[in-house]
């Protein structure tokens, strides 16, 4: 079973105020034990332990804790609303950061290497954005070559796509190799097949808990009311069989396959020291998405990318053009309803710079130009066995970290 435990974790000091996954982040996951492998819990992670936190809070008295937390799933914390979810990481930083509670809860905690991890919630609905101008101002100039790189709607509005909530999976669950139809510009007629240009897509994922009612409209104002937390995502891309099938409805089997999700969802209140200004706007907004005078919903994560262990990208989602909260207010302008939850990705996260690509399609310019790795191997794009790690962390109150972990995936080869 797939588990996800960050390199280095062990060598770093567990006592630090900014170590990875400390009292700054108390991220919420789901696993279960050797022992019981049936019986799927919500985990709490501090360092490297897992607290049971269900088992926790019956040990302290606090039922209504327990009662959010004693399920399989994290969907009924999700569905419990924002002032439930400030209460229950209250308590649990007060638990996990106060001598007085250390007796009552050390029963209940698990090392790390001792538990599987599993996909944390039920995923509802899955949409993906393409929110990075950097990231499409490529795309436009790989495939539109001599025309404009941007779309014509792409500064007046969150561009996306409805994928499969189906397919998503947790981080450290194999990636086959997907088939499908593909045709390249010089080909007569398509062929099927395996895809050949196998890619990744470094991202940002969101998960709703509050929903709305049909016909209702989240404003700017309101992602704190429903927005839990956010996670690392991996929307893997078959590049040939989505630029055969993408025209005119986009993409499709291209990216259906599988979306990797990091296990650990990590509170949107965590961010609180992370909110930066999104970058500057040429172009003027409708007011729904106008966020000139509102709080700033940027997010300064700093994420990186390695294949098979070699760091080949270090994306800043500081420079994302529309942030969680445009994203979330186009969602719904429509009248379309939330459901706990949602999960909404924010499109491949890529910067300015050569080393800030967040995909192979943009640093090998669509397999021309194949990217050099450290050990001197090379790729255009994704071969078996490749494994793929995205992690990413913020900065915290007081110069601390919050650390959003990783998200995983191994390529297998094609069946059948």
């Amino acid at each position: 079973m797939p588990t996800d435990i960050p390199q280095g974790a062990a060598e770093r000091n567990p006592a630090g105020h900014d170590s990875p996954f400390g009292p700054l982040t108390l991220p919420y996951g789901v696993f279960s034990t050797a022992d019981a492998p049936d019986l799927r819990r919500v985990g709490v992670r501090l360092h490297d332990r897992v607290l049971d936190a269900s088992a926790a809070a019956r040990a302290l008295g606090a039922d209504a804790e327990a009662a959010l937390l004693g399920h399989p799933t994290l969907n009924p914390l999700l569905a419990a609303g924002r002032p439930a979810w400030d209460l229950v990481r209250d308590r649990l930083t007060e638990w996990l950061t106060d001598d007085r509670h250390h007796d009552a809860i050390e029963p209940f905690w698990l090392p790390l290497a001792d538990v599987t991890l599993h996909l944390p919630f039920e995923v509802a609905d899955y949409v993906d954005f393409y929110a990075s101008e950097h990231h499409a101002t490529r795309v436009g100039e790989i495939f539109r070559p001599g025309g404009a790189a941007l779309t014509p709607n792409w500064k007046h509005l969150p561009i996306g796509y409805h994928g499969r909530a189906g397919s998503v999976v947790v981080s450290g669950t194999e990636v086959v190799r997907p088939f499908g139809q593909r045709k390249g510009p010089d080909d007569p007629a398509p062929v099927y097949g395996p895809s050949v240009r196998l890619d990744y897509e470094a991202e940002v994922g969101f998960v709703v808990g509050t929903p709305t009612a049909a016909g209702e409209r989240v404003g700017l104002d309101a992602v704190e009311d429903h927005v839990f937390g956010v996670c690392l995502v991996n929307d893997w891309s078959a590049r040939d069989i989505q630029a055969w099938e993408y025209v005119p409805l986009g993409p499709f089997l291209g990216k259906s396959f599988a979306t990797s999700v990091s296990p650990w969802i990590v509170p949107l209140q965590a961010f609180s020291a992370a909110r930066v200004a999104p970058p500057a706007r040429d172009v003027a907004l409708l007011p729904y998405l106008d966020d000139a005078k509102l709080p700033e919903w940027g997010l300064d994560l700093r994420l990186d990318v390695a294949i098979n262990g070699q760091v080949v990208a270090r994306p800043p989602f500081s420079r994302m053009y529309w942030t969680v909260a445009q994203q979330l207010a186009h969602l719904t302008v429509n009248g379309a309803v939330l459901r706990t939850g949602d999960l909404f990705a924010s499109g491949t996260v890529s910067g300015p710079g050569d080393d800030q690509r967040g995909c192979l399609l943009e640093s090998t310019w669509n397999g021309r130009e194949p990217l050099t790795l450290p050990d001197g191997s090379t790729r255009g794009y994704l071969e078996d066995g490749d494994e793929v790690t995205i992690r990413a962390w913020a900065p915290g109150p007081d110069g601390g970290r919050v650390d959003l972990g990783a998200v995983t995936g191994r390529i297998a080869p094609a069946a059948g």
